[in-house]
């Protein structure tokens, strides 16, 4: 097995295609196909499914490929670290819950290096795929929320999947709305004044459970309440509505505008905080642009290393 075999298994996976897949590593398909074969008939399992509509992969292939992309993406990092990264496009991906800080961050990272040399993705999405992303090395890291109530079951999630999760910071629960909102001058706001207005909520998927809600208080029962899918639409909602959604209170104004504001949420309790951090695979060598974000996010969030320590 070699390390050419995995990336072309890579490849293969993600055009569904040999003749795709060929033509985008520039070897000839006979020869790709006959490297697969050598490599499945060297580790014993059969990795793709072949027929007139295209390549898929088998249940074995699926968790081979999520083997094969870990060490694709860390030999790149290595020879990035140490071998001046020649000849190799260097990539950086995070994947995150919707949270407009993890975006600055993003952004001056990104500011630091020449877009026409690297290939940075960012992408919002539902608390599953964040997990997914990294444990398949789509992203290389991914920012999620825990608290007392989804801890257990995100622990148990991240496990299966390789991962760690490292705490940046925690905060108390916010109201997060719009300035013309009638509660938006309140010095604090509890449940029982936000009944007759709409709680707006990241959808997560029609399989997901209350532990993978982006919001806290996931499971309280609500007059009315909204799904959308991404943070524009969300603030959107928040005019058009008066609705309103439960957030860390860490909110950048550069990027969702000034017409909004947090408000602390009275939840009559201490409990209701959130732990904010990052998630890797465990044991992984973090590139430099994964350096460069995390540092710019620390210095957002206004923390030092000294206050993190991973979960073992």
């Amino acid at each position: 097995m070699t390390l050419q075999q995995l990336k072309y298994t890579i490849v293969i996976s993600e055009t569904s295609s040999m003749n795709k897949a060929a033509a985008q590593l520039y070897v000839s398909q006979p020869s790709l196909t006959s490297s697969i074969q050598e490599l499945e008939k060297e580790i014993g399992i059969k990795i793709f499914n072949r027929s007139g509509r295209g390549v898929t992969l088998t249940n074995d292939g699926a968790e081979f490929i999520q083997y094969a992309r870990q060490v694709c993406g860390q030999f790149d990092v290595l020879a990035e670290k140490y071998m001046g990264g020649v000849n190799i496009k260097k990539k950086f991906g995070v994947s995150t819950q919707h949270y407009s800080f993890a975006v600055k961050a993003f952004v001056e990272m990104v500011k630091k290096f020449d877009m026409a040399k690297y290939e940075f993705a960012i992408r919002e999405t539902k608390t599953a795929e964040i997990i997914s992303d990294v444990a398949n090395m789509r992203s290389e890291l991914g920012i999620i929320y825990r608290n007392d109530f989804n801890r257990k079951s995100i622990t148990k999630m991240l496990s299966a999947n390789g991962l760690v999760f490292h705490p940046l910071t925690v905060c108390g629960a916010y109201v997060y709305l719009w300035n013309g909102h009638p509660l938006a001058n309140e010095k604090s706001i509890n449940f029982e004044q936000l009944i007759d207005y709409p709680c707006l909520s990241f959808e997560q998927g029609d399989h997901s459970t209350f532990y993978l809600a982006e919001e806290i208080l996931s499971t309280n029962e609500y007059q009315r309440i909204i799904k959308a899918n991404d943070r524009a639409t969300m603030l959107n909602l928040m005019i058009g509505l008066n609705g309103y959604t439960l957030c860390s209170g860490i909110i950048c104004e550069e990027l969702n505008g000034s017409d909004y504001k947090a408000v602390p949420f009275d939840s009559g309790s201490d409990e209701e905080t959130m732990e904010i951090g990052y998630i890797t695979l465990k044991n992984v060598i973090l590139s430099r642009m994964a350096e460069i974000y995390l540092d710019e996010l620390k210095n957002y969030l206004g923390i030092s290393d000294e206050l993190i320590s991973a979960d073992k």
